[in-house]
């Protein structure tokens, strides 16, 4: 199995950071933020942010079904600073014509130059904002069958990949040894074989 590449939350901010235009972090941010696939993003319409309930709504994504995923007040905040200079009517994210919907191509030069500025050269590409998005949620304790719905997996197989990429804190791992010592403190450690 082939693992896919997860950036970490401060290469992350890095590339928001790195995103001058509000409508290209905008486009990044609500990708990350509600872990959609390239398609879904911009097959986005401003009618799809409910705002009242929280909510995304990903029409016909993978297998032609829709979904409901997560809108953080973080991306709300952005979305709205976004709809008060670009105005979109339609499409969330649209192209030099407002009635066109901005293609997949420019949405991953959008990433690939976000990425370049912010000096991150890991192998990655505008899919992996989701792949780090199911990782971060899972790292902060998010049940997988949760992550599974926000991801639209049909099987939790699909989801349990990110059970691979989470980082574990290694220094919070406590050794049996040490719990162990702990217990029975009064262990004799002396070398006795003189």
């Amino acid at each position: 199995m082939v693992l896919p590449s997860v950036l970490s939350k401060d290469e992350i901010k890095r590339i928001f950071d790195a995103t001058p235009n509000l409508k290209h972090k905008t486009i990044l941010m609500t990708i990350y933020s509600a872990g959609l696939r390239v398609s879904e993003a911009s097959n986005l319409k401003v009618a799809d942010i409910d705002s009242k309930n929280m909510q995304i709504i990903v029409r016909q994504g993978k297998g032609k079904k829709d979904r409901y995923t997560l809108l953080s007040k973080s991306n709300l905040e952005v979305l709205r600073k976004y709809f008060k200079v670009y105005k979109p009517k339609l499409w969330l994210f649209f192209g030099i014509d407002p009635l066109e919907k901005l293609n997949n191509r420019t949405l991953q030069r959008i990433f690939e130059e976000s990425k370049i500025r912010a000096l991150i050269t890991k192998k990655s590409s505008l899919h992996t904002l989701r792949h780090s998005f199911a990782t971060h949620l899972l790292e902060n304790g998010t049940d997988l069958c949760y992550i599974q719905l926000l991801l639209g997996h049909a099987c939790i197989q699909s989801t349990m990949v990110y059970l691979h990429l989470r980082r574990l804190d290694v220094l919070k791992v406590v050794s049996p040894l040490d719990i162990l010592m702990d217990t029975y403190k009064n262990i004799d450690l002396e070398d006795n074989n003189d």
